[in-house]
């Protein structure tokens, strides 16, 4: 080998030193698959499901658990609190803002919402802006479009409402099937 290709290999060798990888740690891989494991299973849910609101037709569930009881707020062709009617829903998707800093709000449900908000804290003895630890259920049609969802979501939230859930059907898994021989 001559001299020229001798130094050239070497400068190779020095350019490319600093990829070669030496060792693979795998501590830290192993310790996050493990936390992973432990927060999806610590994270369910048990308790009975809540009433469905007459008028909602809800999404199909595979996966989960039922819900806890809790406030339901039910969006069909009425949004609903309960069984109480409190809008149409293309009233709500069509509602204006009052407030320039939160353009998401829908006003008549927002007032719903407070007061009920308002009538748990006065029962629980809470201050007047506290946030309130009462579960809201949300009940949403499978025709219902997203952006209604956020506002929905985001008003419950501004009127005091601290966690909201989502309620889907729950169904069976299917079974797997046996390949016939």
């Amino acid at each position: 080998m001559s001299r020229a290709r001798e130094a050239r290999a070497a400068r190779r060798a020095a350019q490319f030193a600093k990829f070669r990888i030496t060792e693979l740690n795998l501590v830290p891989l192993v310790d996050t698959f493990v936390s992973i494991v432990f927060f999806a299973l610590t994270t369910q849910t048990v308790g009975e499901l809540a009433p469905i609101v007459s008028g909602v037709t809800l999404p199909d569930s595979r996966v989960g658990a039922v819900a806890h009881k809790q406030l339901t707020l039910g969006i069909g062709r009425q949004i609903t609190l309960g069984e109480d009617a409190i809008m149409a829903t293309v009233d709500a998707a069509r509602a204006q803002s009052t407030d320039p800093l939160q353009p998401l709000l829908i006003p008549r449900l927002y007032n719903k919402l407070r007061q009920t908000a308002d009538s748990i804290r006065r029962e629980k003895e809470l201050g007047a802006d506290q946030s309130i630890d009462v579960p809201l259920a949300v009940q949403g049609d499978k025709s219902m479009r997203y952006d209604l969802l956020a506002r929905v979501m985001q008003t419950a939230r501004l009127a005091g409402f601290r966690s909201i859930s989502l309620q889907v059907n729950k169904t069976q898994a299917e079974a797997p099937t046996q390949a016939s021989r």
